[in-house]
């Protein structure tokens, strides 16, 4: 247990840390004890990655970051810190210097974007009746509308803050492709995970909520990566 790196999950837009619970129950019944969620401003890349930068540094020894969706951007800036050892995109952006998650979106445009819809204080919301079609779809429907009414909306401009150096190029990492994903298109995931030379890239038949729908397998992916850090 004691050579084992403490697992740091980081969320993405229109959620929080709570979207990793059913990962975080399995991988407890596992046995992990070290696992940490951090819940995101999602004001600005910045200030997300300020804020698990804190988190890190509260950590004594490795860290293994694990992010979903935008998360996947977070871990990519800060994961140059020294005790993070590797990083787990799950159906997650892993942008290259200069790009943003934005960017990326219009190279293949998911199937969900017209559902999405800025307020009057610059706030993106997913909408609510479409929550459920849009992000999860291989949920429950109460479980998508409980998602949905606690959606957390990120400010619109966070979408096109840029990485300056991506973390990926130098730790390894792991990725999962969602194939049902109609928030971040499915070619834009393999785009992504092809260039991170990746010590493994698994697809999964899911929607974009796969850390909800397919907790097992993420889980499974998570081992992998802590069990190659080990050696």
């Amino acid at each position: 247990m004691s050579n084992k790196p403490t697992i740091i999950f980081v969320h993405g837009f229109w959620g929080g840390a709570a979207h990793w619970s059913k990962v975080v129950t399995e991988l407890s019944h596992r046995g992990y004890g070290s696992l940490r969620a951090v819940e995101l401003p999602l004001s600005s890349l910045a200030e997300d990655v300020e804020r698990t930068r804190k988190m890190i540094a509260q950590v004594k020894g490795d860290v293994l970051l694990v992010g979903h969706s935008y998360g996947g951007a977070v871990i990519t800036e800060v994961g140059n810190q020294a005790n993070v050892v590797g990083l787990v995109y799950i159906a997650a952006f892993a942008p290259d210097s200069n790009e943003s998650p934005g960017g990326i979106t219009q190279q293949h445009l998911p199937e969900a974007a017209p559902n999405l819809e800025p307020d009057s204080d610059g706030y993106l919301w997913l909408k609510a009746d479409k929550f459920h079609e849009s992000f999860c779809q291989d949920l429950s429907k109460d479980e998508g509308f409980a998602m949905g009414v606690t959606q957390k909306a990120p400010v619109a401009s966070t979408f096109g803050d840029t990485i300056s150096t991506p973390a990926w190029k130098t730790k390894p990492s792991w990725y999962q492709i969602s194939t049902q994903d109609r928030m971040i298109h499915p070619e834009n995931q393999k785009v992504m995970s092809a260039r991170l030379n990746a010590k493994k890239v698994i697809s999964l038949d899911a929607s974009h909520a796969s850390l909800a729908s397919h907790p097992k397998d993420i889980s499974d992916l998570i081992e992998e990566a802590v069990s190659f850090l080990a050696q």
